[in-house]
């Protein structure tokens, strides 16, 4: 029996992650965390903890996940934000906003890292478990040819090298942990819906094909005491 934790259980991407694994293994236990509950938590082997994200609710729900003498084989990290109703990407410097950036920076790279914080205890005596982040192509450096969306693209290289730091600790700390920075291309979710317009048929992905492509990458890899950058087709991206 298998364990997995999906963190951001109410998105898109998270959803459909929790529906694939249900199907694919009908002995394995989901633990769902999101901010509302949703109807995949009344489904059978789906346990959902409400969690707004605090430090002391991601204690609480590390305390009872505790309880629960889990075996994970896999964590999935669906939370981000790429707007809301009081801030758009920036298209110019001139709609940069410190406040804004602020509330990228904390959803998209050091939410993230909270949750690794208070899970590595009880990833320590684990044979292999991925350890898996939705990141951007965008937050690529090396890829970064158009400019725009400055908030953004600076979350997700801020938590790539975040991760990249974490790999490096978890080599010694929790051998059999495997970080994973995952791109999943243009998902037809609400965080791309505004986004849409111009992106080809071929290339916007609906949330079942990356649920499907996401979790079958995580089994995949092994813990090499590294930070994998990939996309949904499995092609190492530019740091």
């Amino acid at each position: 029996m298998s364990d997995f934790l999906i963190i951001g259980a109410n998105g898109g991407i998270g959803r459909a992650l929790i529906q694939h694994i249900i199907k694919q293994d009908k002995d394995a236990r989901v633990f769902a965390v999101s901010r509302q509950e949703n109807a995949c938590a009344q489904q059978s082997g789906v346990t959902h903890f409400k969690c707004a994200h605090s430090h002391q609710e991601i204690a609480a729900v590390t305390e009872q996940l505790r309880a629960q003498e889990l075996q994970l084989r896999g964590v999935y990290v669906c939370t981000g934000v790429l707007h809301s109703e009081d801030f758009e990407p920036e298209k110019r410097l001139e709609q940069f906003c410190s406040g804004a950036f602020v509330q990228v920076m904390q959803i998209n790279a050091a939410l993230p890292m909270l949750w690794l914080q208070a899970l590595i205890p009880l990833l320590k005596k684990t044979e292999l478990c991925c350890f898996s982040v939705i990141s951007a192509r965008v937050g690529s450096i090396a890829d970064n040819g158009l400019g725009g969306w400055y908030s953004y693209r600076a979350s997700k290289a801020a938590l790539n090298m975040l991760l990249k730091t974490a790999a490096v600790e978890c080599s010694r700390r929790a051998k059999g942990v495997k970080l994973l920075a995952f791109h999943p291309g243009t998902t037809d979710t609400a965080l791309s819906k505004p986004f849409q317009a111009n992106v080809p048929d071929d290339k916007l992905f609906t949330s079942e094909f990356v649920a499907e492509r996401f979790f079958n990458l995580s089994m995949k890899l092994k813990a090499d005491g590294k930070l994998s950058f990939l996309d949904w087709d499995e092609k190492p991206i530019d740091w």
